[in-house]
């Protein structure tokens, strides 16, 4: 989907101008001459001639994350990805009159399951890895967050989910003064991330850790797909300390942090869902999905993590007690960061103000 809202909204990307122009198939910069094509839910924007020193691995092998990370299919807002989307959604306070922004939005999830409180959702990412609820409900556009596609003061609000740490720091300077650049004054930016610091709680958290990796020792199953995905994990903002100076340096404030320590979310996630995963993964009918299933060069606990998630996805549905089960468990999970959301630790939420200019943060 390509509102026509969303094409009031840009700049060239090159060279900065808003005189642009829409045809059928892309669209036109009058100033610098590129033309920036329309795809099928998507417009490539994309800035020419223009070599960043960092590119993220899910540009330079899209192809094969494609088919790890199973992107097409949106399930609903469950489990930790449940958790990220209640908190982030209660901290940006919805409203109807809004336009929002998702820098990094991956396949698009988060932008999806906020896309009916506000009146216009606009999600950027280098990666066209677009769930086809995406490209089917929301404005999306391919952009590189140092150079994004948007005239100043574009949007009320922003988030972020699971982006700041694959950067290095310079990217990241570069990616939150392009998001404040696009903020009103006033407006508001959410987002999630990690950082080194290790939680009081850490005792806890690493024996579920350690339970997990003694079912690994056994072959139940392994943690490959997780690891890759976290593969290119920098977490140049060591600490939170860290995460503030960075904000204040792109012109915005902090006004709320809840941290994650994730006691019981770590239980789940190492043990209960995996062990979940592996039974429902090895009967006989998920290991004929199996063989239907694309193959990709990963390990055999992978690929039954692949075909699991696929079989579970199918029932979650208001109607499915699987649903209702998985629902609850999010809320069981929900109480690490209701509970200890004031101890220092890795995770965090965040959610950060853009000041007026010419104002200094506090």
């Amino acid at each position: 989907m390509i509102p026509r809202e969303l094409y009031r909204l840009l700049q060239c990307p090159t060279c900065r101008s808003r005189n642009l122009y829409v045809t059928n198939t892309a669209v036109h910069c009058a100033d610098c001459r590129n033309a920036y094509l329309r795809h099928d839910g998507y417009i490539d924007l994309m800035p020419r001639d223009t070599a960043f020193d960092y590119v993220s691995k899910y540009v330079t092998e899209e192809e094969h994350m494609a088919e790890e990370l199973d992107y097409r299919d949106l399930a609903p807002p469950l489990l930790a990805a449940g958790v990220r989307q209640r908190v982030l959604r209660r901290m940006l306070r919805l409203s109807s009159g809004d336009y929002v922004f998702d820098n990094g939005c991956g396949n698009g999830r988060f932008a999806v399951w906020n896309a009916d409180a506000v009146r216009l959702m606009v999600g950027s990412d280098p990666a066209t890895l677009y769930a086809d609820a995406a490209v089917q409900s929301i404005a999306l556009t391919q952009a590189d967050s140092r150079r994004l596609p948007f005239a100043d003061a574009s949007f009320d609000k922003a988030l972020s989910v699971d982006v700041l740490e694959h950067f290095p720091l310079d990217v990241i300077d570069d990616y939150l003064a392009e998001t404040a650049r696009v903020l009103r004054p006033g407006g508001r930016f959410a987002a999630f991330s990690n950082t080194k610091e290790m939680s009081r709680l850490q005792p806890l958290i690493n024996a579920s850790r350690r339970l997990g990796q003694w079912f690994v020792q056994r072959g139940v199953y392994d943690f490959e797909r997780e690891a890759r995905r976290k593969s290119d994990h920098v977490k140049a903002l060591r600490t939170f300390d860290d995460v503030v100076a960075a904000l204040e340096r792109s012109g915005m404030r902090v006004v709320e942090v809840r941290f994650w320590n994730t006691v019981i979310t770590s239980f789940v996630e190492h043990v209960v869902m995996k062990l979940g995963e592996a039974v429902i993964a090895r009967n006989r009918a998920a290991k004929a999905a199996a063989t239907a299933a694309p193959q990709v060069e990963t390990s055999e606990g992978t690929q039954r993590e692949l075909v699991a998630r696929r079989r579970i996805r199918h029932q979650l549905n208001p109607r499915s007690p699987v649903y209702w089960a998985l629902y609850a468990v999010t809320l069981l999970m929900e109480l690490d960061v209701w509970l200890w959301g004031h101890l220092r630790t890795g995770p965090y939420f965040v959610l950060a103000e853009k000041l007026p200019e010419g104002n200094d943060a506090l």
